[in-house]
């Protein structure tokens, strides 16, 4: 669960990329589909984080997300992230 909430982290950075921070939009996990977890992942090993949009429908973005250690895969999916307004918008 941990890579998920990396990975959805990362799709975040992602979407937001472009934005000037003060107007960035907020991302909510709406969806976590075809997750699959290759092998394990030790403590002292480093993960690379990969996200990269593959869709949007209004304010739904699709993206297709891996991590990867020693450049092999060990994990994939896709994430479905949302926009959602500020706490201070509302």
């Amino acid at each position: 669960m941990i890579l998920t909430e990396a990975l959805a982290q990362t799709a975040g950075i992602a979407a937001a990329s472009g934005a000037d921070a003060e107007n960035a939009p907020f991302f909510l996990l709406s969806a976590i589909q075809r997750m699959k977890f290759l092998t394990g992942v030790g403590p002292d090993e480093t993960i690379t984080l990969r996200a990269q949009k593959v869709g949007q429908v209004g304010d739904l973005l699709q993206f297709e997300v891996r991590a990867l250690v020693n450049d092999s895969d060990v994990a994939h999916g896709q994430l479905v992230l949302s926009v959602a307004s500020r706490l201070s918008e509302r």
